[in-house]
Parts: structure tokens; C-alpha cells; sequence
């Protein structure tokens, strides 16, 4: 595969790689993300389901109703309890990369942060990225 880009859990139980660019990253500062990361915020990568492929291990389902009202499927290591990706339960196609898991992050960028209004106050938002109260805007 082309442009490859692989990652995996802490204790490297679970590896995967990712078929399609992964290049932008969106914080999201709600109240369930961190405490599903343990810090101010999750930084995820919105990549097509059909782009990742799991080489070793399996992740564990937490279905979690999201501050959004939507169930929100986490996927985490059974092992050392890594958060790898999530899943909206009603748009299966995409998934939600946690991108502190991938091996060689380094031509992304930070581009959005959500939920800010449940943001932790020391958490630094980059003022030159959007930002929204709550969820992103759907796009038409």
C-alpha cells in the first residue's frame, strides 16, 4: 500500500495502518472525550472505515451515549486500555482515529476544536483554528 501510515496501542497488542491520508486533526473538548483520553481533550482524524485495516489484535466496544445525545462506539485496548479509534453508530463509513496512536504523526495538523463550551479552561486552543460551541456543522 502507498502512503501507508501505522499505529497501535500502548502495550502493541493492537496494530493497524491506514490506507488514506490522515492529515487533519480535530480536538474535541467534551466532557465524554476527556474522560475517555484522561486529558483536556481527544485529537482525532475522521479517515474512511474502509481505509483501516487492523494486523494484530482486536479492540473492545464501549458504547458510550455521547454529550450529543448519539451513541458514540469507543474502541479501546483490552489490554493497557489505549483509546485507538471511535464510530458514530449511525455512520458506520467513517471512523474516528485517535491520532496520539499512530507511529509517525508528523505532516498533520491541528485544524478544529468542538465542544469548547465544555473545555477545560487550561486547555490552550490555537485561535487560528475554528471552533464550535458544540458539534461541526454537518456539511450538505
Amino acid at each position: 500500500m502507498p502512503n501507508t501510515i501505522t499505529g497501535g496501542c500502548l502495550c502493541g497488542n493492537i496494530r493497524y495502518s491506514v490506507s488514506a491520508p490522515v492529515e487533519k486533526i480535530i480536538a474535541c473538548h467534551c466532557t465524554h472525550c476527556q474522560k475517555a483520553s484522561g486529558a483536556g481533550a481527544s485529537h482525532n482524524a475522521v479517515v474512511p472505515t474502509s481505509a483501516v485495516t487492523f494486523t494484530a489484535g482486536k479492540p473492545r466496544l464501549f458504547a458510550d451515549t455521547a454529550q450529543s445525545g448519539n451513541i458514540l462506539n469507543r474502541y479501546f485496548c483490552p489490554d493497557c486500555g489505549s483509546p485507538i479509534y471511535s464510530q458514530r453508530a449511525k455512520v458506520p463509513e467513517m471512523l474516528v482515529l485517535k491520532v496520539g496512536t499512530l507511529d509517525a504523526p508528523n505532516d498533520m495538523k491541528l485544524v478544529m476544536n468542538i465542544w469548547t463550551n465544555s473545555a477545560r479552561p487550561w486547555m490552550h486552543r490555537d485561535p487560528a483554528t475554528e471552533h464550535y460551541a458544540e458539534n461541526r456543522p454537518v456539511k450538505a
